[in-house]
């Protein structure tokens, strides 16, 4: 009975320390991918900013449009 139970338990421990294995590998795959989006951001929001400011001092003020 006793002999039963203990093998119970290290089969359960055994699937549970498989389980978290496999959870840290997706966190740990997760986490690249966050790193890689916030970089990605971070270049984008650099880009619309250089672009903004190029806009910004080719504007033309009150100019009709050309099919005026």
């Amino acid at each position: 009975m006793i002999e039963e139970r203990l093998v119970d338990l290290e089969t359960k421990l055994a699937y549970q320390e498989d389980t978290i294995q496999a959870l840290n590998e997706v966190v740990c795959e997760q986490q690249k991918q966050i790193d890689q989006l916030e970089a990605t951001c971070k270049l984008l929001i650099d880009r619309i900013g250089q672009l903004s400011a190029a806009v910004d001092m080719d504007k033309i003020v009150d100019e009709k449009p050309p099919h005026y």
